[in-house]
């Protein structure tokens, strides 16, 4: 039988009725602010007069990749140190079932694992003229990882940690590579030549794609490499 909860420990009625008034006035601050907020036409026209220097033809990732490309440096760096900071935490190993997946689970895994990698491939690619990039792609390899994990269908733990935490890094030392690089020839931080800007945005997505795919993965398992593999049966 579960123990009532403690009177004292209950809020009053006044301090229930204060918190609703701040919280529905806090909410009509806001709604007035962006009801008043003056009409702006934004950078629309700036980025796309800048769209024949971008390496791209979409102005989305022309302005993420390139123009405002330490934006995206620094949420791929967010990641990794949120990574860093649940390995850190040294969590024990979730435990295990003894029971198998069923065939079901497997042959689903096996049909729907190769279909994300080819369109975590295509999204990728697509970015540069159209909605997708480094992220969506990634989470759909996360995804991927998720499910050979959950169902054991094969080992993706051969490598070693020391690998894979290389690999989880990759979209950060790839992206500052390309920062410094540009830098060395007398640009500013992530200014890319034109005739460049396109292929170095394509590397960069490239490995922040397999970087993103890796972190948002073991974020999942939650333990750190030494004492998990994905989808393997090892420590």
């Amino acid at each position: 039988m579960t123990r009532p909860e403690p009177i004292a420990d209950r809020p009053s009625a006044g301090l229930r009725a204060a918190a609703g008034l701040l919280a529905g006035a806090l909410g009509a601050l806001v709604a007035w602010a962006v009801w008043t907020m003056p009409g702006s036409a934004g950078l629309r026209e700036a980025v796309l007069a800048s769209m024949d220097r971008s390496g791209v033809t979409h102005p989305v990732t022309a302005v993420l990749l390139n123009f405002r490309g330490y934006d995206t440096l620094l949420e791929v760096a967010v990641l990794l140190i949120a990574l860093v900071g649940a390995w850190s935490l040294r969590l024990a190993p979730a435990a295990r079932e003894n029971d198998r997946p069923g065939l079901v689970l497997v042959e689903m895994v096996r049909l729907l694992v190769p279909l994300l990698v080819v369109l975590a491939g295509y999204l990728l690619w697509l970015g540069a003229h159209a909605p997708g990039g480094a992220f969506q792609a990634g989470a759909l390899l996360a995804g991927a990882g998720v499910m050979l994990a959950l169902a054991e269908v094969r080992p993706l733990g051969a490598m070693t940690p020391t690998a894979l935490r290389l690999i989880a890094s990759l979209g950060v030392a790839v992206f500052l590579a390309v920062a410094l690089l540009v830098m060395g020839g007398g640009r500013r931080l992530l200014e890319y030549p034109v005739e460049w800007a396109g292929l170095l945005i394509l590397l960069i997505e490239s490995a922040a794609t397999v970087a993103i795919g890796m972190t948002l993965t073991y974020l999942f398992l939650g333990d750190a490499p030494a004492r998990r593999r994905v989808g393997g049966s090892g420590p």
